[in-house]
């Protein structure tokens, strides 16, 4: 009965929502400042400034994996508030990293703590929503990452419109701080309290990743590889369309329709099964990344961003569900950073590779291979669930 439904919106999931929300507009403003720092205020050039962003993001696959058993060592609560303190730590130093070598080994230093935060948020989000609502309730968890793809970007950028890059590091470490109040506001569900550490023993395989959610995370990453060429390239490929000016309304259209979709994809997901919403959403985000391919104006390009909002909007939350509900309970750490090493991956293997690709075509075959590549993932994922349907008893 809906009314015996127990509430998805607790303390707990807000502190814990908004703690994840704070710690991703911190990183895109960062992502998306920094290259500016660094050819503006450091001499650097093009080259470099992207070598600031990939390196924190390398950092972060390299950790991930160990991330499960941080979270097993130390205690969810525990983990999330270290790592949090790390981060905002790491944030306030930006403000004296004035050497471009300085400031390469200050990302890599934050990639470590953000690999360890962000596998905790979602390890935590997943225990304190009721199981029976985890598709509903880990959707709108997922849309605080990506309205901070909005405000992050936004903050950082309309700071520099006003102000110098001191006032935004103090700005965003300010920010960090109301995350740490946030993330001391979350209470474990009292199964999820923290453990005593086992005796030290040989690390294995099974420590780092979760081999039942391995195959939804692999799937996950060949659509990250897909998405990669929307974050990587969406603001090149405007500005070569001469809509540079509006290319942040992309996000903005977006996040507004995947935000109006989410409590109907998320309510279907744990009514009637991960089918209905992911083979729809597949079949959107590869319209998507086809109709973005041809576009020439500003309405094209809005219209795009409205279905690849629709499309993609619902797949990482439906598949990062999928990849908790494989596992046992007390695996949730472990199946969240296998999920998020093999999307991390699939993101930087495809801003890579895709890279290579625009380079030698054009921002058409780009967008048109990267539909394709949806597309193989939709039967990939088809002869997943057929089979998981055939070994289900």
């Amino acid at each position: 009965m809906e009314h015996t439904k127990r509430p998805i919106w607790t303390k707990s999931f807000v502190s814990i929502s908004l703690t994840h929300f704070i710690v991703f507009v911190t990183f895109y403003a960062l992502l998306t400042t920094l290259p500016i720092y660094v050819i503006d205020e450091l001499g650097g050039n093009e080259a470099q400034g992207g070598l600031v962003v990939t390196i924190m993001l390398l950092a972060a696959i390299l950790v991930r994996p160990f991330s499960g058993k941080i979270l097993e060592k130390l205690g969810k609560k525990k983990a999330l508030v270290i790592s949090i303190l790390l981060f905002t730590i790491t944030t306030g130093f930006y403000l004296i990293a004035t050497q471009y070598q300085a400031l390469l080994g200050l990302r890599f230093i934050h990639g470590l703590s953000f690999a360890i935060l962000t596998t905790t948020t979602g390890a935590i989000a997943a225990d304190v929503v009721p199981a029976e609502r985890r598709g509903e309730g880990l959707g709108y968890f997922a849309m605080a990452m990506n309205v901070a793809v909005v405000v992050g970007p936004f903050l950082g950028l309309t700071m520099l419109q006003i102000t110098d890059f001191t006032n935004l590091f103090l700005v965003l470490s300010g920010v960090m701080v109301c995350g740490v109040i946030s993330s001391t506001l979350i209470q474990l569900p009292a199964n999820e309290k923290e453990e005593q550490p086992e005796a030290p023993k040989k690390l294995s395989f099974h420590d780092l990743f979760d081999t039942k959610a391995l195959p939804i995370a692999i799937i996950a990453s060949m659509i990250a590889f897909s998405y990669s060429s929307i974050i990587s390239f969406i603001s090149v490929y405007a500005n070569s369309l001469g809509l540079a000016s509006v290319s942040s309304y992309f996000f903005v259209v977006f996040a507004i329709v995947m935000i109006l979709s989410r409590p109907s994809l998320g309510r279907a997901f744990d009514s009637r099964g991960p089918n209905i919403v992911i083979i729809p959403s597949l079949i959107v985000f590869a319209i998507g990344l086809v109709t973005l391919g041809f576009i020439q104006t500003i309405w094209g390009l809005l219209i795009a961003g409205a279905i690849i909002g629709l499309g993609y909007g619902s797949l990482l939350p439906s598949f990062q569900t999928m990849a908790i509900q494989s596992t046992a309970d007390n695996r949730s750490g472990h199946a969240t950073a296998t999920f998020f090493t093999l999307y991390d991956t699939g993101i930087a293997l495809g801003s890579y590779v895709l890279g290579i690709l625009v380079s030698l075509s054009s921002f058409t075959v780009l967008y048109n291979v990267s539909a394709l590549i949806v597309v193989a993932v939709l039967g990939v994922f088809y002869l997943f669930q057929e089979k998981a349907n055939r070994s289900s008893p």
